[in-house]
């Protein structure tokens, strides 16, 4: 046997798995969105439709600002973390990807222990601080999913630069700020993009954090599963399905483009 042919048995099993798990059922769901009496046109029906124009605007604005938080947070964090060794890092750092081990419904129902009716904020502070069900529920929901999937890409970027640069940039009398800002930041830069990337891509799909906090606001995710379910409107769930599928590459794409690596999105 020789080494292609090799290379080739080894691929088999990738190539089967991309066929039956992700090229059919995505071309099914493609056709599947204009199997109704609109057809295509029902493309241009959700565009024409405000329910579902605000819902996308919302959910990628949500998206955005977690993505951006997110960023803010777990840079800080991770650049801490990395040039400082102290009794209980580990510890901190096992609590700050705690949420890796937490679908969803969970962190949702984390968050309704907070701001919810009968919430810790609400018991301090009666009456005036339920926001579990509203956008800002789901932007905390959606950023403690995003912060360790940031934060670790962070900290694997940081740990391969070198601290030699700081130094020099410090013998030359370059302050802390210019040192993040013309060091770390441009050598940090493929890596935010890419983590950047992964969160957004995160928190467009999210459902069980979703399912469990918007109650009153509409994302995307819950659009779907509202029309799949409760409507039984198959072809508009695969519709808004290849839309938010749209986004979500279309932004992947950018970020793979400015990153110059590999951008995948997990969760």
């Amino acid at each position: 046997m020789t080494q292609r042919h090799f290379i080739s048995l080894c691929l088999l099993p990738l190539a089967i798995f991309t066929l039956a798990f992700l090229a059919i059922p995505l071309g099914r769901l493609i056709l599947a969105s204009g199997e109704s009496e609109a057809g295509w046109g029902i493309y241009l029906q959700i565009l024409q439709t405000p329910r579902y124009l605000s819902t996308l605007g919302q959910t990628v604005v949500v998206s955005l600002a977690v993505t951006v938080a997110a960023l803010a947070i777990s840079t800080t964090a991770g650049l801490y973390l990395v040039r400082n060794h102290f009794p209980g890092r580990n510890v901190l750092l096992s609590i700050l990807t705690l949420p890796l081990a937490f679908p969803g419904v969970v962190v949702g129902f984390m968050i309704i222990l907070l701001g919810g009716r009968q919430g810790l904020v609400n018991q301090l502070l009666p009456g005036y601080w339920v926001f579990a069900y509203s956008i800002i529920g789901l932007f905390l929901g959606y950023l403690y999913f995003s912060i360790p999937r940031v934060l670790l890409t962070v900290m694997a970027a940081a740990e391969k630069i070198d601290p030699a640069l700081e130094e020099a940039a410090r013998t030359l009398g370059a302050s802390p700020g210019r040192i993040v800002t013309d060091v770390l930041l441009p050598a940090l830069a493929p890596a935010l993009i890419a983590a950047g990337a992964i969160a957004f891509a995160t928190a467009m799909g999210a459902f069980g954090t979703a399912f469990t906090l918007a109650t009153d606001i509409d994302v995307l995710p819950m659009v779907i599963y509202t029309e799949f379910t409760l409507s039984a409107n198959i072809a508009m769930a695969s519709a808004l399905s290849v839309v938010l599928g749209l986004v979500t590459w279309a932004m992947l794409l950018i970020a793979r483009s400015f990153s110059g690596g590999a951008v995948a999105a997990g969760g």
